[in-house]
């Protein structure tokens, strides 16, 4: 987890009006954020980004030009030299393109009717370096469409060697991540106290060299790790 900033920095990128106005008012009415520019489209959003270095992007999903899947793969994916630290916003909580959004290096997401301050509580955990991954959500979505976000694992698949390295306990946390809880919950379902998960999580991002819980889902879903769906 890094330090946020005393000002979080703020680019909002979203096609309709109403609703990015809605955003940006928001967001501005808030002492610790300053939003520093706008985008009305996928292509302008990455030369805002590149230009402007926000802390936190808002990107939508669905845009003109360029969608917000693939400017976050650009701004955030794996090739990125500074990956972008992106909240994705969406209209439907069942978008398959959210998945793809969180492959695609986003640090997590929202809907777009979440109330005002859920949105200024994910700015504010995606500037601290942390994903956004509600535990109903994780458990609900990518639960039900693993099979969409990575291809069935093989027999000893590379992921699952990467496994590996974690002692038994660190894989049992990372087992309880990959079914949406949090660390308080973790921290009851092991009868440990929530400073020691955080230790064990804080372990486990370091050893598989993840970023953050988004990552952690996915590569335990691609080890076969979590195949079990509602």
């Amino acid at each position: 987890m890094s330090v946020p900033p005393a000002v979080i920095r703020v680019l909002v990128c979203e096609d309709q009006a109403l609703v990015r106005t809605g955003f940006v008012t928001i967001l501005s009415a808030q002492p610790d954020m300053e939003v520093v520019g706008e985008a009305v489209d996928g292509r302008a959003a990455i030369s805002a980004a590149q230009e402007l270095k926000p802390d936190v992007i808002v990107m939508d999903i669905r845009m003109p030009l360029l969608d917000g899947i693939e400017a976050t793969r650009r701004l955030a994916g794996p090739e990125s030299p500074n990956p972008a630290k992106i909240l994705v916003v969406t209209t439907f909580n069942v978008d398959e393109y959210v998945y793809e959004a969180l492959r695609a290096g986003a640090s997590g997401f929202l809907l777009k009717d979440a109330p005002p301050p859920e949105l200024i509580n994910a700015v504010r955990t995606i500037a601290r370096g942390e994903s956004l991954l509600a535990p109903a959500v994780t458990r609900t979505l990518i639960g039900r469409y693993a099979e969409r976000l990575v291809p069935s694992p093989a027999p000893v698949s590379p992921e699952r060697e990467r496994l590996q390295i974690l002692a038994p306990r660190e894989l049992e946390v990372l087992l309880l991540i990959s079914k949406g809880l949090s660390n308080a919950e973790i921290a009851s379902e092991l009868v440990i106290s929530p400073e020691t998960v955080k230790t064990y999580v804080s372990r486990i991002f370091t050893k598989l060299d993840l970023r953050d819980r988004v990552q952690a889902v996915i590569l335990a879903y691609r080890a076969g790790l979590a195949p079990g769906r509602d």
